[in-house]
């Protein structure tokens, strides 16, 4: 397939078949007339196609594409056959019977009797592929995307040993060698944009969030040396944003549009956090150093604690006063060292005890970036704003990124303004300015330390990846992630 520039993504205005959806969804009736399009195709997306597709085809059996449903699997059974539900594998798996639970989804709920009634009532009326001729391109391993022009770069990351540079494409995550000097793998997958990328504390797996708008969202979790998808999970019925695993490993979380806070176990797959004291899209997450926290940040101009173990809102992090901050929260990095020794004086005598203190760098619309911290220490007085450590130098227009080095004693942060990108590396503890990158076509939208802190990969509209000395702000390396379709010259 062919591709042209993606959007600019909403956010910045911009085996797991599991749905994660809440608790009160209603009931699902199958509709007079079943469209395969519109409806049958919504159910397998949202419960079947995590683990049936081309990137991971359980049983050997895929079901993104309507051709490969008229066909068999390692089962040797045919997957739809048209005009009789009893005979096709799909219903037969998908069916629960009295006293017999239904094989599919696995390890999960059986799928709403109306879901069932939808590809029952589609197959028995002779299962048409209503398909619009204009979508029926497919991408997978086999037919990777070929780009006319370079994408919008939504996200990308150095592995921890720095070797590699991962980078969102569409439809899929390329991998580089991280100095720039060759594409070493493509991670296609089933979501049409990749909105946040991030490598497992050990780099042995990468994980993403993205999804197809108004269509439904997708976490993807990859193994980096095999270069092969591990797990797949549909997630509501848009994008997700804003990903981050857990210092130890075992647990992502991630933002939805729907305004919730949720995460998942790496090893099940199941949800073990839902949180919805947002008021609007939850774009950035990120978990205490201990991984029993979870901070997030959202368009509603909040950044907010919840507890991992007990899914319990804590407190927001930020000043409750309306107006404090000015429009939403687009980013958010933990310092990943941060330490203080706090010295309690008590009645019997001196307690000195070191404590893990985390602190927050937030920044969004206007264009200010904060460190918080991420604990009240004091009792909350309505106006206050009593967890703010530091408050640094305003860049122009909105922050879309932020990345801290290795030690937590700089960071580096991306914004835009009037179509230009910026892109700026400060001291954490004085807010001293180090360097500055000024000059690139559209905004910054994503930025990532080298972890050996010589250098910074930043990109964003244009589609083309910068290495940038932090030390200086001058350009190392600039190269065009994706392959581009050669174009005829006259």
């Amino acid at each position: 397939m062919t591709l042209v520039r993606p959007l600019v993504f909403a956010g910045a205005l911009l085996a797991f078949a599991v749905p994660l959806l809440h608790a009160a969804d209603a009931p699902v009736e199958a509709p007079k007339e079943v469209s395969y399009y519109r409806d049958v195709r919504r159910v397998f997306q949202q419960h079947c196609q995590g683990c049936h597709q081309p990137a991971k085809p359980l049983g050997g059996f895929v079901m993104t594409d309507y051709a490969d449903l008229l066909k068999t699997g390692d089962h040797l059974k045919i997957g739809v056959v048209p005009g009789q539900p009893d005979k096709s594998f799909v219903v037969e798996q998908i069916e629960s019977k009295p006293g017999k639970k239904a094989a599919m989804p696995k390890n999960a709920d059986p799928l709403p009797a109306g879901e069932v009634e939808i590809v029952k009532k589609w197959i028995a009326a002779g299962a048409k592929d209503d398909t619009p001729t204009n979508v029926r391109d497919i991408i997978n391993a086999e037919h990777p995307p070929v780009y006319d022009l370079p994408p919008v770069i939504t996200s990308i990351d150095f592995s921890p040993d720095g070797k590699l540079l991962a980078v969102a494409g569409y439809h899929e995550i390329l991998l580089h060698n991280a100095d720039g000097s060759g594409l070493v793998g493509r991670l296609v997958g089933l979501s049409e944009r990749i909105q946040m990328l991030a490598f497992s504390p050990d780099g042995t797996m990468l994980a993403a969030a993205g999804g197809s708008p108004g269509r439904f969202g997708e976490l993807q979790i990859w193994d980096v040396v095999k270069k092969k998808l591990k797990a797949s999970q549909s997630i509501t019925f848009d994008t997700i944003y804003g990903l981050s695993w857990s210092p130890d490993g075992t647990k992502i979380a991630f933002g939805c549009s729907d305004n919730s806070v949720r995460a998942v176990d790496v090893a099940t797959g199941k949800q073990i956090l839902y949180q919805g004291a947002h008021s609007e899209w939850v774009l950035g997450t990120v978990f205490s150093k201990d991984s029993k926290f979870l901070a997030s940040v959202s368009r509603d101009g909040t950044m907010k604690l919840t507890e991992v173990a007990t899914q319990r809102f804590i407190d927001n992090i930020t000043s409750i006063t309306p107006g404090a901050l000015k429009g939403g929260l687009l980013a958010v990095a933990r310092d990943p060292v941060k330490r203080e020794q706090k010295v309690k004086v008590d009645a019997g005598g001196i307690d000195k005890s070191d404590k893990w203190y985390d602190e927050l760098l937030i920044a969004g619309s206007d264009g200010v970036p904060r460190l918080y911290k991420m604990h009240r220490e004091t009792k909350r007085v309505i106006g206050d704003d009593a967890n703010k450590v530091h408050e640094y130098p305003a860049m122009p227009g909105r922050i879309f990124a932020l990345a801290f080095n290795k030690d937590g004693s700089r960071f580096a942060a991306g914004s835009s303004l009037d179509g230009t990108g910026e892109v700026r590396v400060y001291q954490t503890a004085d807010a001293k300015q180090v360097s500055k990158f000024v000059g690139q076509p559209g905004p910054v939208y994503t930025v990532a330390y080298n972890p050996d802190g010589k250098i910074i990969a930043e990109a964003g509209f244009d589609g083309m990846v910068r290495l940038i000395d932090p030390e200086t702000g001058k350009l190392v390396k600039e190269f065009v992630p994706v392959p581009l379709k050669a174009v005829a010259v006259k």
